[in-house]
């Protein structure tokens, strides 16, 4: 395996990382309110959330250029802020998987605390925990399958994201090129070897996530109930 390679496969690791732990942290309390509660635009919330999972993804990619490209708002103030612009980064790399991904892990997730009792929560609410507490020591670890499953999910999509990466963060060598893209590169050239490794490796890596967060989802239903 070259260096190119392994600097590819690096980067669609720490991208796929970052993206996914970014789904977790939003994605979990959105999942929460999707799936517990009821309010106006519900339905069109849960409809913008999960856009991305039907949308191509070169028109994420044309959308996200549009919102934080170099000529929008949000692009003029990171530049200004940072001396650097946010496309044709890893940064953007990240950005791009993040929002390719995350309709995965929430989808999941809300089914996963659509499943939790709220008998255990009211429960809760009689011994005067607060609304937080609740949400973090009873529901939370009630939907847990849910969650797993969705991190699964999302891991093993940033993994392979490919059209809204290509689109915001270009296929710059050592930069932001990402396993994906050294794919479609080595195609691009005919070499077919290079392809086929990397694509093997890509199969390998997102096959051992869903495998281990299965496992571990196996031995939660496994223990016994206290």
């Amino acid at each position: 395996m070259t260096g190119s390679d392994l600097a590819a496969l690096r980067l669609s690791f720490v991208v796929a990382v970052l993206a996914t732990a970014a789904a977790l942290l939003t994605g979990v309390p959105v999942a929460w309110l999707l799936g517990r509660r009821r309010f106006p635009g519900r339905t069109l919330l849960e409809v913008l959330v999960l856009l991305p999972m039907v949308l191509p993804p070169t028109v994420i990619g044309y959308y996200l250029l549009l919102a934080v490209g170099r000529r929008s708002a949000v692009g003029r103030l990171a530049e200004a802020l940072f001396g650097d612009p946010i496309v044709f980064t890893p940064a953007a790399a990240v950005l791009a998987t993040y929002v390719a991904a995350a309709p995965f892990l929430v989808r999941a997730a809300q089914g996963g605390f659509e499943q939790v009792d709220p008998v255990y929560e009211d429960a809760a609410r009689t011994l005067g925990r607060s609304e937080l507490a609740i949400f973090a020591t009873v529901t939370v670890p009630l939907a847990w399958r849910g969650i797993a499953a969705g991190v699964a999910l999302c891991f093993a999509r940033a993994m392979g994201e490919f059209g809204a990466t290509l689109m915001l963060a270009g296929n710059i060598p050592g930069r932001t090129q990402t396993a994906s893209l050294a794919v479609y590169d080595a195609v691009q050239a005919g070499d077919t070897a290079r392809a086929t490794r990397l694509s093997v490796l890509l199969a390998a890596v997102a096959v051992g996530a869903l495998w281990v967060l299965t496992r571990a989802s196996t031995e939660r239903r496994r223990v016994p109930p206290r």
